[in-house]
């Protein structure tokens, strides 16, 4: 893969600071991913086109959900920091013509997660979580978790996540529930 093009195009379609961030996350999903036995070179493409649609403004969004014949649950559909996930999923296979449904997958769930997860999803996941960038309350926690053990890494994300959600009041994704409940009745 040429990591030069991709980050032409990423330069192009985000602002500095996500060009910024995905960057780190690249970094952070391969380190991750050697750690734990993942595809290094997938994790840290993956990490490089997380956000390869999040700045991209919404009504274009809609328009890549229309034209891949993308039907947003209710959910995902009332809350359009979700959508990032989905189109760049769709923008990665259809525009980039990136047919790896491991790296495909592990960014449509990088934001919601979901039961079932593979190991490339759980790293870019918590590479997204611990990235060099991010700063916010319990991220120290978040990387000391990581790097100890990936499942409880994730049981701190899913339940970080699950108690903001909760604090803000808003909705809560079925997957990140399912996620959550999953890896609480696992271990893993």
């Amino acid at each position: 893969m040429d990591y030069e093009k991709i980050k032409e195009i990423l330069r192009e379609r985000l602002t500095e600071k996500r060009y910024n961030h995905s960057l780190c996350v690249a970094d952070e999903a391969k380190r991750l991913a050697k750690k734990y036995g993942a595809n290094t070179e997938k994790a840290y493409l993956a990490g490089l086109l997380h956000d390869i649609t999040k700045t991209t403004p919404c009504q274009e969004q809609l328009l890549f959900f229309n034209q891949f014949g993308i039907m947003l649950d209710d959910i995902t559909k009332n809350s359009e920091k979700l959508w990032h996930a989905v189109s760049g999923a769709a923008y990665i296979e259809n525009v980039l013509n990136i047919n790896d449904k491991e790296i495909i997958n592990a960014v449509r769930y990088h934001t919601t997660a979901k039961a079932g997860m593979t190991l490339l999803e759980k790293v870019l996941y918590l590479a997204d979580f611990t990235s060099a960038d991010r700063d916010y309350t319990d991220v120290d926690v978040m990387r000391e978790k990581v790097d100890v053990s990936l499942a409880d890494a994730m049981k701190y994300a899913l339940s970080y996540t699950i108690k903001e959600l909760t604090e803000k009041q808003s909705q809560i994704h079925p997957d990140t529930m399912n996620a959550y409940n999953e890896i609480m009745k696992r271990g893993n």
